[in-house]
């Protein structure tokens, strides 16, 4: 009977690992005002996201900007998410960066993610907003 109190009193002191989360250094270097109003972040909708054919990285979206006129952005994220999983969500993209071609396609843009490691894990996760938030909102 005492030892069944002794492994009850050692269950509940046992306190769960934290994990170890690690983020990247701030920059020390300061971008000036006016540099960083030239870039235009907008509230994005992703339309349709599929795998790039011979590419294990890349996704390709295609994003309702609140233009009338479909975005293509590609983005290298297809470890962490699977694109059928960011269909209809509400994301933020830099849509101000001249067009890189990545894989013969055209991307005309950057969508936001946030990284960091937890056990020596990278992770990786999309900034994603609000579905109330209008595509083509612009952020300050």
């Amino acid at each position: 009977m005492c030892d069944e109190n002794m492994n009850l009193e050692e269950q509940v002191t046992e306190q769960p690992v934290e994990p170890k989360v690690e983020t990247e250094p701030l920059f020390e270097e300061m971008v000036d005002f006016d540099t960083f109003s030239k870039s235009d972040f907008r509230v994005v909708k992703v339309k349709e996201c599929s795998a790039v054919k011979k590419s294990k990285k890349l996704l390709h979206f295609v994003l309702d900007d609140g233009t009338g006129t479909d975005r293509v952005i590609l983005s290298g994220i297809h470890a962490y998410y699977e694109p059928e999983e960011l269909v209809g969500k509400t994301l933020l993209a830099i849509t101000n960066l001249p067009p890189r071609s990545m894989m013969g396609i055209d991307s005309c843009g950057m969508l936001l993610s946030a990284v960091h490691t937890v056990n020596g894990e990278e992770k990786l996760n999309l900034v994603m907003l609000d579905d109330a938030i209008p595509a083509g909102a612009k952020l300050y």
